[in-house]
């Protein structure tokens, strides 16, 4: 069974992402990794020529006018993909903001060799940490999704869906995915404060025009966590060990009382509807394998 796994950065140092511990995250399931390196204003690309031999590298160039719905990082994903060997059973994607714990390596592993001559099945399904202010808390609202196709297999026209998040089949169909019985560790929220207000600044330009930018992005030196706070909890498990350097380094506090973040009506209802047999969560995939 041949794993090839795929991802795409740009400015990495700058925004701070934990790119190298997503990719050594994933690298004991790899035969290989491809990284699409977009254009970048600082050393992004030396540091992935540094992190393992079993990693290869397009160079490519962002499409900067595109500006509307997160729609650039869908191409340069699909850029990685369509550069993994042709012959690889299954295509692992991992984002520059998250990690695979290595306690779920095996199940991962299992998942794989279980469903790799299982024509019906297109993918693997993740379910989701998401930290927030630091790596003590992680978000339990609603707000945040909750699980996520992150292993597909290739070949069957598959293709990186509006930005990115997740994956369809042509012409627009959901994935028929199965369970990972794996998690994915996203800390796209966890950053130094200044790194997170220059994401907050950049990123947003690749959904919106500058006309919004000036209406909904405050300027700042900081970003303020406290301003977009839902609900949290305290986070008792414990992290991949491939960011335990990463978190010990962490140069930021972060404390919040989470008993002030309510839920809100609609998460309320949501809530009691999924206990009457109603999920109202978007699911961009269709489980077929319990």
């Amino acid at each position: 069974m041949k794993v090839s796994g795929f991802t795409f950065i740009r400015n990495a140092i700058t925004l701070d992402y934990p790119i190298v511990e997503a990719i050594q995250s994933i690298l004991p399931l790899c035969d290989e990794v491809l990284v699409a390196v977009g254009n970048s204003e600082d050393q992004t690309l030396a540091l992935i020529q540094s992190i393992d031999p079993k990693v290869k590298i397009i160079e490519t160039t962002w499409d900067d006018s595109l500006r509307a719905n997160g729609a650039v990082l869908a191409v340069e994903t699909d850029k990685a993909l369509a550069a993994i060997s042709p012959d690889a059973d299954w295509a692992f994607y991992i984002q520059g903001d998250e990690v695979i714990h290595e306690a779920d390596h095996q199940a991962i592993q299992a998942a794989m060799q279980k469903y790799q001559h299982d024509t019906a099945v297109d993918g693997l399904l993740f379910d989701y940490l998401h930290f927030y202010g630091s790596y003590d808390y992680v978000g339990i609202s609603n707000n945040w999704y909750k699980k996520e196709i992150r292993i597909i297999k290739p070949g069957r026209g598959i293709y990186s869906y509006r930005d990115a998040q997740g994956f369809r089949k042509a012409p627009d169909q959901k994935l028929k995915v199965a369970p990972a019985n794996a998690r994915v560790f996203h800390y796209g929220w966890v950053k130094d404060p200044r790194a997170m207000q220059l994401k907050q600044e950049n990123f947003h330009k690749l959904w919106h025009d500058d006309a919004w930018l000036d209406k909904n992005i405050k300027v700042a030196e900081h970003f303020d966590y406290e301003d977009h706070i839902h609900q949290l909890a305290r986070f008792k498990g414990t992290h991949p060990q491939c960011i335990e350097a990463r978190i010990a380094k962490r140069n930021w506090h972060f404390e919040t009382d989470i008993t002030r973040h309510k839920k809100r009506f609609k998460n309320i209802l949501k809530d009691w509807l999924k206990k009457i047999g109603i999920d109202t969560h978007y699911a961009n995939y269709t489980l077929i394998r319990k």
